[in-house]
């Protein structure tokens, strides 16, 4: 793939066209993970901007602003109320950073994140860097995919966190978003032994085999995910099928991310922090799934 494609791209004539850089991380342990993602919209100069923290058995932390100003240059910086956040390409293909200080919100229910995002005023900040292990890979829209190295400092409150040997993903994507699909789902996950695995409705997989490396190319594959709901309406566990291969998916700390624009609710994006196992192979990583408008809000 060309350098220019990490740039910016001409809108396209869709009206509900955008541009998104999305970046997703986990600590080595599992203990922490989090994402970020910056969305420009063809309609106007407004954007939006994610910024979400997840522990298991802890609040999840929000920023989450969907009437940001759009950047004016080249920089993907953006400024609000309380907020400035920043990612930055170091090296093509090969190195982005991101940060991030704001203000946000912990809240002990991740349902209510789905509903009222009421809880805890908070500050949170992310100083982090992606480091590609492997090509970009394709995705079947506009777009590509890579997984990474992470590391960096979190900071959430008065806590500094260190994020050692993390591993994340880095997506770029550019028309309309995948989640128009009412069915839709996704998932990327980084194994023990290094292989990495991304997912995404209407069944497209693709994997970085073990060790990745420039003589390991992606594989492609046909899978389909098979997920089991809680009363609430959250994910309580699910299962990947590729060919014969089974991927166990079980979520540690979910954060729901509502899907408001211009004063209406588009659906939920369920997001979690997910453990994920291949028989004894085991790994971290994120999956998601679009609950539509028509599901009730707890």
């Amino acid at each position: 793939m060309p350098a220019v494609d990490e740039r910016r791209h001409q809108p396209g004539p869709e009206a509900d066209w955008e541009e998104s850089w999305s970046f997703d991380f986990v600590s080595g342990d599992g203990g922490l993970g989090g994402f970020v993602r910056l969305a420009l919209h063809r309609a106007g100069r407004r954007a939006w901007y994610w910024a979400y923290l997840a522990r298991p058995g802890q609040p999840v932390v929000v920023v989450r602003d969907h009437d940001v100003e759009a950047p004016r240059g080249r920089e993907l910086e953006v400024r609000g109320d309380g907020l400035w956040a920043q990612v930055i390409c170091e090296t093509p293909f090969e190195h982005w950073s991101a940060g991030l200080e704001a203000f946000a919100v912990a809240i002990d229910d991740p349902a209510r994140a789905w509903g009222d995002e009421r809880g805890d005023p908070t500050a949170l900040g992310l100083d982090l860097e992606w480091e590609m292990r492997a090509p970009a890979r394709p995705l079947p829209q506009s777009g590509y995919v890579q997984p990474a190295a992470v590391h960096g400092e979190v900071l959430v409150g008065a806590e500094r966190l260190a994020v050692d040997a993390g591993t994340g993903w880095y997506t770029h994507a550019w028309g309309p978003p995948g989640w128009r699909d009412r069915r839709w789902w996704a998932l990327s996950a980084s194994l023990d032994d290094g292989t990495a695995v991304n997912a995404r409705s209407p069944g497209w997989t693709s994997t970085w085999p073990s060790g990745h490396g420039a003589q390991s190319e992606p594989e492609e594959a046909t899978g389909s995910l098979d997920t089991t709901w809680r009363h609430d309406g959250l994910p309580d566990a699910a299962k990947l099928v590729v060919g014969e291969v089974e991927v166990g998916v079980v979520p540690v700390a979910l954060a729901p991310v509502p899907l408001d624009a211009a004063g209406s609710r588009q659906g939920v994006l369920v997001r979690a922090l997910c453990s994920f196992s291949v028989g004894d192979t085991r790994g971290w990583g994120w999956s998601e799934w679009l609950r539509p408008p028509d599901v009730p809000t707890p």
